[in-house]
């Protein structure tokens, strides 16, 4: 009997210990939750600085101090225990962990943006950020004043305009939009054209006046031409007119790669310059710079249309769908003078 009662003993366990441990594993797992959640704010601006490249261009692009990026940076190291960052000279780079931990969550974070940019957008105001990168000349010239009316219109939307004739790569800069003056469009961007442009001849009536007017290219040949520098050989223009085509070698004393510099220099009387269209309209709308051969066109110069792209994405912000619109509509005419 005793054997018997111990063979079909059960040992029947503390119900109140369980739910003590139980507790105990979900409070924990709460807490490690809760710590992960709060970092999720850290783990962007560490993405953000690997972007750019520095904690002061970060601390820009997040609009917060150059301390703050870098007091975030240190405590997702203390709470990953492992260091993510490493810094150079004059740039910082992530680790191998610091960039396994980025690649991880960008989807993530790219996922937000855009649902959240759908859910504003959905309430029917325009707002927010858009970044636009775009060619000093055009910039300076046609952009800026189009972008100062567009802000009147919508005043909850900002700008931030990089004016470089840098190439950059929109997505790893960060950029919503970029002009590009005839670019090849990779297959990962869309793009809008703007408009058409062409190059032209331009000097001012005091140096036609000094030196004489030319009336065929092949008379450039005596005239002081200012241009593009396309390498180390001899610079040429090529003509069309109708069927006829003509290659003039050319030369000069000034050259530059800025047409706002060649125009300026056609001002000061120098010569006869080569210009983009938005770069001489302007100056000959004024009278003070006159067209030169213009019954002839110059070829590949200058490319031949102006387009905004934008790296593809299923949701375009309505902020930067109404700044391409509108863009649109103010530039579709191009800037060819009729005067």
């Amino acid at each position: 009997m005793a054997m018997e009662a111990t063979i079909g003993f059960r040992f029947v366990p503390n119900q109140s210990r369980i739910q003590n441990l139980l507790s105990i594993q979900e409070n924990n797992s709460t807490m490690e939750k809760a710590e992960i959640e709060g970092l999720w704010t850290h783990i962007h601006w560490l993405s953000v600085l690997e972007e750019q490249g520095t904690y002061t261009a970060a601390a820009a692009r997040l609009g917060v101090s150059k301390s703050a990026v870098s007091q975030r940076i240190s405590d997702l190291e203390k709470a990953t225990g492992t260091r993510l960052v490493t810094r150079t000279t004059r740039s910082v780079r992530l680790t191998d962990a610091g960039q396994s931990l980025t690649r991880e969550v960008r989807s993530a974070y790219a996922q937000i943006a855009r649902s959240f940019s759908s859910v504003r957008d959905s309430a029917g105001e325009i707002r927010g950020l858009v970044r636009l990168t775009a060619p000093v000349a055009f910039a300076r010239q046609q952009l800026v004043p189009h972008l100062s009316e567009f802000l009147q219109l919508y005043p909850q939307v900002r700008i931030q305009l990089d004016v470089s004739d840098t190439l950059s790569s929109l997505a790893a800069e960060g950029y919503d939009l970029a002009v590009r003056h005839g670019f090849q469009v990779p297959e990962t961007h869309v793009a809008w054209k703007l408009c058409d442009t062409a190059s032209v001849l331009v000097a001012t009536r005091e140096y036609l006046q000094r030196h004489g007017e030319p009336c065929e290219p092949g008379d450039l040949t005596a005239h002081n031409c200012l241009f593009y520098p396309r390498g180390a050989d001899q610079p040429a223009w090529t003509f069309e007119r109708h069927a006829e085509r003509i290659t003039v070698p050319i030369a000069g004393s000034f050259a530059t790669n800025n047409s706002e510099a060649l125009r300026d220099s056609a001002l000061n009387h120098l010569g006869i310059a080569l210009l983009p269209d938005f770069s001489a309209h302007a100056a000959l709308a004024s009278g003070t710079l006159v067209q030169v051969l213009e019954g002839w066109t110059l070829k590949g110069v200058f490319a031949d249309e102006i387009y905004l792209i934008r790296p593809y994405s299923p949701h375009v912000p309505k902020s930067v769908s109404t700044l391409v619109g509108y863009l649109k509509n103010k530039l579709s005419a191009g800037f060819r003078f009729t005067g």
